[in-house]
């Protein structure tokens, strides 16, 4: 489905996993894009599930981190524990299970590869439009 297919293109732009030990193929990518999967577009953003999970994150608390992720600054650090109480238990949940991991392992490992992935799909310090999907922006920027 297009969680699968945006995990894919999410390992090309993380470099194939996060080298934390994860299981084989669970790595970095295949969480990020089940977890945008399982958040979907909604409305917020055009429709953007990039958008829709830093407006999450921001509202949870951690926006100076997620702006530092989008601007051209140093990219701000979160721990797996602030992605578990930020992200909704059942996103996060279906992204475990679709990674084979532990939501526990899950929020990890998106803490240690969201800030990279948000750092290099915003190449111009700015989440893509509405018209444009974040498989687009991937495929844009070559990554």
């Amino acid at each position: 489905m297009a969680g699968n297919e945006l995990g894919g293109l999410l390992g090309g732009l993380l470099g194939g996993g996060s080298g934390s030990g994860a299981p084989a193929g669970g790595g970095a990518g295949n969480i990020l894009g089940a977890l945008l999967g399982a958040l979907g577009g909604g409305g917020r953003n055009g429709g953007n599930p990039l958008g829709g999970l830093l407006d999450t994150l921001t509202e949870a608390g951690l926006a100076d981190q997620a702006q530092s992720w989008v601007g051209s600054g140093d990219n701000r650090p979160v721990s797996g524990a602030q992605i578990q109480q930020a992200l909704p238990d059942d996103a996060l949940r279906q992204a475990a299970q679709q990674a084979g991991v532990t939501p526990e392992q899950a929020a990890d490992q998106i803490a240690q590869s969201l800030p990279q992935a948000v750092d290099q799909l915003t190449p111009g310090g700015e989440l893509p439009g509405s018209g444009t999907s974040l498989e687009d922006l991937i495929k844009q920027q070559n990554l």
